[in-house]
């Protein structure tokens, strides 16, 4: 169809000659209204986005000389993380004489990769770059599938997604615990 023709039919209709595909030959045109068009494409663009999963790199920091409490406070950080389903990057700097000392920090580095290797799998090997000697790990597939999928499958307003039945065991455990004990022994820890 010539395009003055088509371009009048449009207008006839009180709607828009849209050019769909303007590579090919002949070139392939539709009578549509633009307007619904560039509202049904933004559309779709935003359903993708919604669907689009953002892996972010979350870093956590330790010293040659990381005491117990600290390791375990950033462990547990690197594993929310891990379930979260974001990758991890553990660094270690070192300064000054500290750099004669690398095995403190790769035997650091090898005990949180012994603590995590039930959620994460190592995505680079330790090594060193400069002052930092560094590892990064990403969530285990089945792990972090599993934890999402619970989240969004709880269909209750009020359940408790940390209350699963061995959470409510061991908290039950705990109960227990506190009730056999005389209330003498109780207050002597609060005095």
């Amino acid at each position: 169809m010539d395009s003055r023709d088509a371009i009048a039919e449009a207008r006839k209709r009180g709607m828009d000659l849209v050019e769909i595909a303007p590579n090919a030959k002949p070139p392939v045109c539709k009578i549509i209204d633009y307007g619904k068009f560039l509202y049904e494409q933004k559309k779709k663009t935003h359903e993708a986005k919604k669907k689009q999963v953002t892996v972010q790199v979350k870093e956590i920091k330790f010293r040659p000389g990381t005491d117990d409490h600290d390791y375990n406070y950033r462990m547990e950080h690197a594993r929310d993380w891990l379930l979260d389903g974001d990758k991890v990057r553990a660094a270690i700097a070192f300064r000054g004489r500290e750099m004669s000392h690398r095995e403190l920090g790769a035997a650091i580095l090898k005990r949180l990769t012994e603590a995590l290797s039930d959620i994460a799998d190592v995505e680079v090997a330790p090594k060193m770059e400069g002052y930092q000697m560094f590892t990064i790990f990403i969530p285990k597939k089945s792990k972090a599938d599993v934890k999402k999928a619970a989240q969004h499958t709880s269909t209750a307003p009020d359940a408790d997604i940390s209350d699963t039945p061995d959470k409510k065991k061991e908290k039950g455990e705990r109960v227990k615990k506190v009730e056999e004990k005389p209330e003498d022994d109780l207050m002597d820890g609060i005095f």
